[in-house]
């Protein structure tokens, strides 16, 4: 059984909380969709979502206090390292009811292969993995793009046994977070609450992950609420189908795929500016072939 796992913004630290449970929706209904139903999703926040949960999906509640703010209602990396290390223990304490062999850590505004739990059942003694290669995808935009190094860029990218966790025997889902950050220890900040260096990290202690063969993962940005602020500027693929049945992502409402909403307004200008000087390039050329004083 692979056991997803992800951990809600405080509603004190978000810049608007509707936006987080409705981004929260469709990432559950990306996994959702999986070919497989050998899975089970823990979610744990500050406030229970006010919509209804898909099946194999379980709420587990904290009164944990909003990391402090430092940048607009963001909290500072410590801050939120802490935060999200500690709810993401409480879910791996969570998920031990169910004994996952792996689990994987998500974003709540992200999107996974539909085929991830069925390719982790076929490999149930395998030391892990990392997505190394996956995709960025903007709704604002209605447009993606490949992603290489993925795991350095979005934290949706490690499938990993659970004993790697080394989930502390004497603690439950109504531990204090200063209960979590000791039972854990070292494993906290490393590859709970962060995910940068999460394969050297594993290698230095024996376990090599393997990059798993297909783009697993979409990391999605523009959204508002994402911590690292990323965008997706430049060239981009509009949405197609592929983004639905293989991540359920759906387009945006009204969007047109046009050239400006496929490449953005300075790419686009580039590329105008590209082909202007193309044209008048290939003008020039042929009037030098056809008129003598041309050459001149």
């Amino acid at each position: 059984m692979l056991a997803f796992i992800t951990s809600l913004r405080h509603p004190d630290n978000a810049a608007d909380y509707p936006r987080i449970e409705s981004l929260l929706a469709e990432t559950l209904a990306s996994i959702s969709q999986q070919s497989s139903d050998d899975y089970v999703v823990i979610v744990v926040g500050n406030r229970e979502p006010s919509f209804i949960l898909p099946p194999r999906t379980h709420f587990v509640p904290v009164d944990f206090a909003p990391p402090a703010a430092t940048n607009g209602l963001h909290a500072d990396r410590d801050g939120f390292v802490r935060d999200k290390g500690t709810k993401i223990g409480i879910g791996l304490l969570a998920a031990r009811a169910h004994h996952p062999s792996h689990v994987m850590i998500f974003d709540a505004d992200d999107f996974v292969h539909r085929d991830l739990v069925q390719f982790v059942r076929r490999e149930v003694g395998a030391p892990g993995w990392v997505i190394d290669k996956g995709w960025i995808y903007s709704r604002a935009r209605n447009g993606y793009r490949r992603q290489d190094g993925f795991n350095r860029t979005c934290g949706t990218s490690y499938i990993i046994p659970f004993d790697a966790y080394r989930v502390p025997e004497g603690l439950s889902v109504t531990a204090t977070q200063q209960e979590i950050v000791d039972g854990f220890g070292e494993v906290l900040p490393n590859i709970m609450g962060a995910h940068r260096n999460a394969v050297q990290w594993h290698r230095d202690r024996g376990r090599v992950l393997t990059p798993l063969p297909f783009r697993g993962a979409v990391y999605h940005v523009d959204t508002g609420e994402n911590h690292s602020g990323k965008a997706l500027p430049g060239i981009v693929r509009p949405w197609d189908r592929r983004l639905a049945e293989m991540f359920a992502i759906q387009p945006r409402r009204g969007a047109v795929a046009t050239l400006w909403a496929s490449v953005g307004p300075i790419a686009l200008a580039q590329s105008t500016s590209s082909f202007v000087r193309r044209v008048v390039k290939g003008v020039g050329a042929r009037a030098r072939r056809l008129l003598p004083s041309a050459r001149s």
